[in-house]
């Protein structure tokens, strides 16, 4: 398992992932970090965990939508996919929880 870290509204993050999949995880966290700055430069400085939510919601709209209009799959996710989005899942659970607990 790769060791990432990743800097997050000013915070630096190691985070776990798989073995080639380091890339990927610095886009993602890019992706959460443009959206904060965004919320910053709208709204000014919030809370962590209010911007962290914000960026949540910002995120997840965008894949409401990505989701409303993309035509309907032709066949289920395969497994390895499943798996997959089952431990970013769990991971990103991690996190948020030792968010909180900070």
């Amino acid at each position: 398992m790769a060791q990432v870290t990743i800097r997050i509204n000013g915070y630096v993050y190691t985070v776990g992932c798989e073995d080639g999949q380091e890339s990927h995880l610095e886009r993602m966290a890019a992706e959460i970090e443009q959206r904060i700055n965004s919320i910053k430069a709208i709204g000014g400085q919030s809370g962590e965990a209010r911007l962290l939510m914000l960026a949540s919601l910002l995120l997840a709209d965008e894949l409401h939508d990505l989701r409303n209009n993309a035509p309907a799959p032709v066949e289920k996710p395969n497994p390895e996919r499943r798996a997959r989005l089952r431990r970013v899942a769990a991971r990103a659970e991690e996190i948020a929880a030792d968010l909180l607990d900070a």
